[in-house]
């Protein structure tokens, strides 16, 4: 039996107008109970460099950064069983309460998925989805090996839904 893992909470308030899910926190953000604390895991450099902030380690001011552009963090899984941090590796996994989010916080108006897991469950949590545009981003995790440029690109799908 392997180690059941959490994910965290969402990070979201009633100004929050874009949702990014990811698949569930790695082994170095759990650790850190911080999203996207691996130091090679690009989410941050993105995100900063999308909205031209100066990029900072201090996770309150990461936060205080997302806030400031009405961006949510979440994770589509809310709980399975990993070894190491491979999306590949997940199993018996628990979906998050994506819906009852997005009913709760009626201010979201477009979900970006960061990579392919994240993509393929949101699709099984949500069925077939008219409300919302849904869009598929290249994962920011070291592991997904296309260049931060070409990461970048597509991510800046979301300056379009500011």
């Amino acid at each position: 039996m392997q180690n059941r893992i959490s994910s965290f909470p969402p990070l979201i308030d009633h100004t929050s107008r874009i949702l990014i899910l990811g698949s569930i926190p790695g082994v170095k953000s759990l650790e850190k109970q911080q999203y996207y604390a691996h130091p090679q895991n690009k989410f941050w450099p993105i995100i900063f460099e999308l909205f031209n902030e100066e990029f900072t380690e201090e996770y309150a001011e990461r936060i205080n950064m997302l806030k400031k552009y009405h961006i949510a963090v979440w994770d589509v899984i809310d709980s399975c069983e990993r070894k190491g941090s491979l999306d590949s590796e997940i199993k018996n996994e628990e979906a998050s309460q994506i819906a009852e989010l997005l009913e709760e916080y009626p201010n979201i108006k477009v979900i970006f998925c960061n990579g392919g897991k994240s993509y393929k469950n949101l699709q099984k949590i949500l069925g077939k989805n008219d409300q919302l545009p849904v869009f598929l981003l290249p994962s920011t995790s070291p592991l997904h090996t296309i260049s931060f440029e070409k990461k970048l690109e597509e991510w800046k799908k979301i300056e379009i839904h500011l």
